[in-house]
């Protein structure tokens, strides 16, 4: 995987402008704050981000592959300000659970997801080498 940094641009702080990689493609459907008998155990935007990101990784090692094969993620927020204030603890629980692994990154606010008590959704496109 190699990631794309044009010349003289600012480096972003925690994602990347673009990746380049080539393998299996995995795909992984927006993940939300549930665990795995679907029951929030919070309604805190960082404890429901933490476990979306741990759902992510769980659905990637059933084709063998980690946090480290992810090309592509994007967060699907239904509050701009609690994304923006969670800043420092929402780092701290992606490193947790992704690591030190930057890949190109979107972030949208959207007026409500499928179930109500979601906070944020993320979907991720990884690529396992061959």
């Amino acid at each position: 995987m190699d990631i794309l940094q044009p010349p003289g641009w600012p480096r972003p702080k925690g994602y990347s402008n673009g990746v380049a990689a080539s393998g299996r493609q995995i795909f992984v459907s927006g993940m939300i704050g549930w665990d795995a008998e679907g029951r929030f155990a919070s309604d805190d935007f960082v404890a429901q981000a933490r476990q979306a990101l741990e759902n992510i990784v769980a659905v990637l090692r059933e084709a063998g592959a980690g946090p480290q094969h992810i090309v592509r993620m994007t967060w699907y927020v239904v509050d701009r300000r609690e994304y923006l204030d969670a800043g420092a603890a929402l780092g701290a629980a992606y490193r947790d659970v992704i690591g030190r692994h930057y890949p190109a990154m979107s972030a949208v606010q959207v007026a409500g997801l499928m179930e109500a008590r979601a906070r944020v959704e993320i979907e991720v496109t990884a690529v396992l080498p061959l």
